[in-house]
């Protein structure tokens, strides 16, 4: 089977250099990654960059112990409800911006403001959360973040994300909050400080 990214595979992959390559498959794991690309109506080559991509940004760091574990949502969603407000901010600031920052560090080999939003991002993503881009306005980046965990969920992230730009990153950020929705915007093109482990 040859794997490679093709021009309508998708408009970001387009722009990026392709490289073909062939593998030897099971023909029950192909059968259902034929099964789930019809499903989603996409092509077989983008569903199976999608599964190398996500391997490739989330999956092997977490088989090599990034120290992330896997927790159903019910749990978290139940943890997070049980907590006040004040101990959510709590627990961000004395235990999550540690953690965060550590993990960032192992995946990414090291910190700026691309590199962080990025790694939140596929964390949010390979979390279940829809993840969108918006242009606000000339210069200004904004991502929202769309959950069902709730609102002690959407401020244990803001939490961390106030406290990573201001006192590790130290650029500006806004943080806007609902009980299911994260947005951060912040200004594109500042000066990209970058902390190697």
């Amino acid at each position: 089977m040859s794997i490679g990214e093709t021009p309508d595979a998708d408009k970001s992959a387009a722009k990026k250099a392709a490289t073909t390559m062939t593998f030897r498959i099971d023909k029950d794991i192909i059968r259902l990654i034929k099964e789930k690309a019809e499903q989603d109506g996409i092509t077989l080559n983008t569903l199976v960059n999608r599964i190398l991509k996500r391997y490739s940004e989330w999956d092997m760091y977490i088989e090599n112990r990034a120290g992330i574990i896997p927790l159903t949502r019910p749990v978290a969603f139940e943890l997070f409800k049980r907590l006040s407000k004040e101990e959510v901010i709590n627990l961000a600031l004395e235990v999550g911006i540690k953690a965060v920052y550590d993990i960032t560090l192992f995946m990414r080999g090291g910190i700026n403001r691309d590199s962080f939003i990025d790694w939140f991002l596929s964390r949010m993503r390979n979390s279940s959360a829809s993840v969108v881009s918006k242009n606000v306005s000339s210069g200004l980046k904004a991502y929202v973040v769309k959950h069902d965990m709730g609102e002690n969920w959407s401020l244990y992230h803001k939490t961390i994300m106030e406290a990573i730009f201001s006192d590790i990153l130290r650029e500006p950020i806004q943080v806007n909050m609902t009980e299911s929705t994260l947005t951060l915007e912040f200004e594109e093109g500042q000066k990209k400080s970058y902390l190697e482990v």
